[in-house]
């Protein structure tokens, strides 16, 4: 009798094994790992651009004066960003979209991503889509490397844009990225949050846009720029954009210069730096801004490098005022 519940409990656990396996599911179809993108889930909100199908959405009058939201990265998503919504309440059209191949933009494969003039012409694709008539003034706020691309476009068309929200943009020249990059880019090791990277890093090897999304947003825990980054909201990163943007910049070093006409932009610029991302600081701030003519730096309290998100309390009076006097 023993025996028979022996050899019943053996063939219980075999079958239980076997179902199981034949049933495991793919790491790389879509939906699994990481949120469906605009190409898989029709029910998101897009626009196509120079023939990429892009995440956006806007809130406010389409005729009020646009203020475009530059998310970080390259590789990041608007998420974080959507406190600039409230500004709609005062009169602006916020719009925000998901640069290509990041968020839940179209995914490209690496060559897509061959000069950083695909960014700018990019967002000025965004401006001509929304933007109603000649006379409808253009505002851009960016963080990080959105702030970085919106002056490179101001640098290149000045007399588009009416203004400018930046916070904490790594620099206007490879040498001042380079310079930022060096101290903030790095593991902490023995944190709890690399240690969680490291260990399930393991387990995810596939080269598809799935497995490498999912990665880089593990990845994206473990470095300190001054805030929790497992509370930031996010969708998911974008992998291959991320990477392949980082080594675009690295061999095109001379593109990475966006300063050559910053100095006859007449507007004045709102310039943030956070408190907490020991990383960045006054200095660092002041280097970078020092390439606009007219400057109001301010430091944002009680927050690191996620200014829009941990920081907007704080932020939103400066912004506010900043659009009264500029408008």
């Amino acid at each position: 009798m023993k025996i028979q519940c022996l050899f019943k409990t053996a063939a219980l656990i075999f079958v239980f094994f076997l179902t199981s396996c034949s049933g495991e599911l793919d790491m790389n179809e879509p939906g699994l790992l990481v949120p469906l993108t605009v190409m898989e889930d029709s029910s998101i909100p897009s626009i196509t651009i120079n023939g990429v199908k892009l995440h956006s959405e806007t809130f406010g009058d389409p005729q009020d004066p646009i203020l475009l939201m530059l998310h970080g990265g390259p590789g990041a998503d608007y998420r974080s960003l959507l406190n600039f919504k409230e500004l709609a309440d005062e009169g602006l059209f916020v719009v925000f979209y998901d640069q290509m191949g990041s968020g839940l933009s179209q995914r490209l494969d690496e060559s897509a991503y061959s000069a950083v003039q695909i960014y700018i012409d990019e967002l000025d694709g965004v401006i001509n889509h929304y933007k109603k008539d000649t006379e409808q003034k253009v505002l851009l706020a960016g963080h990080s490397w959105g702030a970085m691309l919106a002056t490179a476009y101001v640098n290149q068309k000045p007399e588009n844009i009416a203004g400018l929200i930046l916070s904490e943009p790594g620099g206007f020249t490879w040498d001042q990225v380079s310079d930022y990059f060096s101290r903030s880019l790095q593991l902490q090791i023995g944190n709890e949050q690399t240690n969680d990277f490291v260990y399930q890093d393991q387990f995810i090897t596939s080269d598809e846009h799935e497995a490498l999304d999912y990665k880089l947003a593990l990845a994206s825990v473990a470095s300190d720029t001054g805030d929790d980054p497992t509370q930031l909201p996010f969708w998911r990163y974008g992998a291959v954009c991320s990477s392949a943007s980082l080594e675009l910049a690295q061999a095109n070093q001379a593109d990475m210069d966006f300063t050559q006409n910053l100095a006859n932009y007449p507007t004045k610029v709102l310039f943030a730096y956070s408190e907490l991302n020991q990383a960045y600081g006054k200095e660092h701030a002041e280097l970078v801004s020092a390439f606009y003519p007219s400057v109001n730096l301010v430091e944002i309290s009680g927050c690191g490098h996620e200014i829009p998100h941990f920081g907007w309390e704080n932020f939103r009076p400066l912004i506010l005022e900043y659009l009264q006097e500029i408008m």
